[in-house]
């Protein structure tokens, strides 16, 4: 990859890019609340099953599958990843939390970092889901697509870690163990959607959706979700 690309990337999914991930803990919140992560072992078990099994695995193959639309110029199949992204969304808050940050996404990229044919790829779209977004762009950046998955699955992992920090079962050097472990499997998972489209959309994480219901009526709450 070259530098100006990892650059770019780099710059998009730090934790300082205005997409406000951090007011959201996707269902963390309440994992924490009912018991289901308590320590770093059961953080561990709930991240790998999110992240590999769950919104981790779908969110990558639905950017896949946004990249490779607008690679192509079909905004046909871009609309129809960005419908698939938004309806996949379990709860209303899991729904705010793609959309907002998509939309916010989007609206950087344009003011900040232009490519040719974004404006015109993105004027059909109205709520984007967040994995579109990123797809959308990378692709009219030219940034390589497996560079682009790590990088998404990774911050997915770190945002996710920084939310377990603040809800303080874990610590600061529990979360870097968490996620030098995490690293290794989410490149290979990577790798993986790479090969994967639209159809191979699926997920099993039933107690996570469950939770992010239930989080809308929780009595305490940091995260938006």
């Amino acid at each position: 990859m070259a530098e100006a690309d990892s650059s770019r990337l780099i710059c998009w999914l730090s934790p300082a890019f205005p997409v406000g991930s951090y007011a959201y803990s996707h269902g963390l919140e309440w994992a924490v609340e009912a018991g289901d992560v308590a320590d770093e072992t059961s953080l561990a078990a709930w991240l790998e099953t999110l992240l590999l099994e769950g919104a981790g695995r779908n969110d990558a193959i639905l950017l896949a599958a946004a990249y490779r639309a607008a690679a192509a110029g079909d905004t046909a199949a871009l609309e129809e990843a960005n419908d698939l992204a938004l309806a996949l969304a379990a709860s209303a808050e899991l729904w705010l939390e793609t959309a907002q940050q998509g939309r916010s996404f989007l609206d950087v990229i344009l003011a900040a970092w232009p490519a040719p044919g974004l404006s015109e790829m993105t004027r059909t779209l109205g709520r984007v889901a967040y994995p579109v977004a990123l797809g959308l762009a990378a692709a009219l950046h030219g940034v390589p697509l497996a560079a682009v998955l790590r990088g998404q699955l990774t911050a997915m992992a770190g945002n996710l870690v920084s939310a377990a920090i603040r809800l303080a079962p874990i610590g600061q050097t529990a979360g870097q163990r968490l996620l030098a472990g995490l690293v290794p499997r989410l490149d290979d998972l990577a790798g993986d959607v790479l090969r994967l489209d639209l159809d191979d959309v699926s997920a099993s994480t039933f107690r996570a959706d469950l939770g992010s219901f239930r989080h809308e009526t929780q009595y305490t709450r940091l995260f938006r979700s």
